[in-house]
């Protein structure tokens, strides 16, 4: 009997280390849990020509989860914005409710399932598919670079086409000024407000990215439309700098002077490595005198005004292209170093926690050894840190 009874508690401390060890697992990612984002809102930003999406998911699996979810809520959102007389029927008895936050709980579980999501296996899957110039087993920051470029540029143009299926009402892949419909909010807002005065919704702005001037934007020219900041098209960048030398000309002479350049441009286009920074700057000569050699550089003609022509070299800092933040995203992975302020300025999407670096050996390159050890830097604009302060990201939401 006794012999028995001794098998009988070995087996049951094997079994309870067995349940410790699992526990102690599950424990060890709790706090690193998966999280199905959204940035979607039909409320109107404060300057709609500067928001900047959050970034694409580095794992393109979690994007088109992503996509999926934020397709359905933003088909709900337009439906009700189109027949406001729905609401009312939403609430009558046995009315089927549209799918919720709820609905997608299932693929959130998915995510943190990790015999169904192994966040190790998928870095693995990603690896060659990123190791491509060359294959070498080594990632560079230009690989970096050019895979997060492919899933901005995806992520931004299922938006486009999205939208283009509802600026399309006669379907024939083209949209003309006629059939293009502007936001309600710009067509209904005060003419005073920040933004709304501007030409971002007005037929200037729909010709300036008509590149064949045809009269109709093709799904290329409708991206363009929507995201100038990415375009190539000679003729909308110079479009852009029009509408800032609008925006930014205080005193309306058509033109930018050295007050106007100071207090309206040149934060967003200054080096902040500068070690005489300050944000909340007067006319303190220390930091004027930076902007006054910048200012004397672009004026070409030297009449002590910006042109749009002479904005032209630095539109690209201005409205920051998914080039610029692609390799801003990537010199973060691979700790070349970005402060705080940069951070905070350039709106980076991927990451929260700055002692996180991928390159353990500060080579300039990643291992597939080195992602691995280091998985959370690459899903970390998706997970939830519970045991840390509560603070709140709403480009995480």
């Amino acid at each position: 009997m006794g012999k028995y009874s001794v098998i009988i508690y070995i087996t049951l401390a094997i079994v309870l280390l067995l349940l410790v060890s699992r526990s102690s697992n599950n424990h060890r990612h709790r706090h690193r849990r998966l999280k199905i984002r959204s940035n979607f809102s039909f409320t109107p930003p404060v300057d709609p020509h500067r928001i900047h999406d959050r970034a694409a998911a580095f794992d393109p699996l979690v994007a088109e989860i992503e996509r999926k979810r934020e397709d359905r809520e933003w088909e709900q959102r337009y439906f009700q914005s189109r027949h406001p007389e729905s609401t009312q029927l939403d609430s009558a008895p046995g009315h089927e409710s549209p799918p919720e936050w709820e609905d997608f709980m299932d693929a959130e579980d998915y995510l943190n399932d990790e015999e169904k999501f192994n966040v190790t296996n998928r870095l693995g899957l990603l690896f060659p598919k990123i190791d491509v110039d060359p294959a070498d087993g080594y990632l560079t920051q230009s690989e970096l670079i050019q895979w997060s470029l492919q899933q901005s540029k995806r992520e931004v143009m299922h938006r486009t086409q999205r939208e283009m299926e509802v600026h399309d009402k006669n379907k024939d892949g083209f949209i003309s000024f006629a059939e293009y419909d502007p936001p309600s909010w710009a067509k209904n807002s005060d003419n005073d407000s920040f933004g709304y005065d501007m030409g971002w919704w007005k037929e200037e702005h729909f010709n300036a990215s008509d590149a064949d001037g045809d009269g109709f934007l093709n799904i290329t020219e409708f991206n363009d439309f929507l995201h100038p900041a990415d375009t190539n098209s000679p003729k909308l960048l110079h479009w852009l700098c029009k509408e800032e030398i609008r925006e930014r000309d205080s005193n309306k002479d058509g033109k930018v002077d050295f007050h106007e350049f100071f207090h309206g441009l040149f934060d967003l286009v200054r080096n902040y490595d500068e070690a005489d920074h300050n944000s909340s700057h007067g006319f303190d000569e220390s930091v004027e005198a930076p902007a006054k050699v910048l200012f004397k550089q672009l004026d070409k003609d030297g009449d002590g005004f910006l042109s749009d022509v002479e904005l032209l070299p630095i539109i690209e800092k201005i409205h920051p292209s998914e080039q610029y933040y692609a390799k801003q995203q990537m010199e973060y992975i691979m700790d070349q170093g970005v402060g705080e302020n940069q951070l905070n300025i350039l709106k980076l999407r991927y990451f929260k926690d700055s002692s996180e670096h991928a390159d353990v050996n500060k080579d300039g390159r990643l291992t597939l050894t080195e992602m691995i050890d280091n998985p959370y830097v690459f899903y970390s604009a998706v997970f939830d840190e519970d045991e840390e302060d509560d603070f709140d990201h709403d480009e995480f939401r």
